[in-house]
């Protein structure tokens, strides 16, 4: 559903552009609004959302997707967590839907979707793995690696049950804006994926904004 924002990118209280292949971690606290900007058009942003209370307490793709009765995502998507709770809400979407199935990027997926030659290429798992190392005062390492969304990603479901990657339907200047329902810390790696059309074979910068 497209739905667009009330809030004005002059009003907000932090910005920052994510270049292609970097990671965004953060606490967002309960209230605020973040949005994440496609600002060229058909980038994924592969994104994380754990409790800042409590880290083992994470976004659940099983739960979410239970909870709304679809795979996809967009205005008015509830996110639940492993524990039943609340953590966000899609307040505005202007892109109209968000992949749940498709996973991050790893090594050794492109080994596996692609040839042996581009195992060494860089991947989502990467900046998870740089984000966490680099950011030890969340408590967090490798095993909490778990379900993320693809923003802004086209992953069809064939009627064999199968997923596809498919050319992206955002846009320059498509959004998604969440809400947190509690402190969340939110970990975005910006897709650096060379080898799908999810982003034209062409990754470009995202911009974060949040409202208090």
């Amino acid at each position: 559903m497209i739905l667009e924002s009330q809030l004005s990118p002059e009003n907000a209280s932090y910005r920052e552009v994510v270049l292609a292949g970097d990671y965004w971690m953060q606490v967002v606290k309960s209230g605020q609004t973040f949005r994440i900007l496609d600002l060229e058009g058909n980038q994924a942003a592969d994104t994380l959302f754990y409790s800042a209370a409590d880290p083992a307490e994470r976004y659940s793709a099983m739960d979410t997707i239970r909870h709304q009765g679809n795979l996809y995502l967009t205005a008015g998507t509830r996110l639940i967590s492993s524990e039943g709770r609340e953590m966000l809400e899609i307040t505005a979407d202007t892109c109209g839907r968000h992949d749940t199935l498709g996973g991050a990027c790893a090594t050794e997926s492109n080994t596996v979707r692609y040839a042996l030659e581009k195992k060494c290429m860089h991947a989502c798992r990467d900046s998870y793995l740089l984000a966490l190392m680099q950011n030890p005062h969340f408590g967090m390492d490798k095993r909490d690696i778990t379900h993320n969304i693809n923003f802004f990603m086209n992953v069809p479901v064939t009627p064999e049950g199968g997923l596809t990657f498919a050319d992206g339907i955002s846009a320059p200047g498509k959004y998604v804006e969440l809400m947190a329902k509690m402190d969340v810390i939110v970990l975005i790696s910006n897709c650096p994926q060379l080898n799908n059309p999810c982003n034209a074979y062409n990754p470009t910068p995202i911009e974060v904004l949040i409202w208090d």
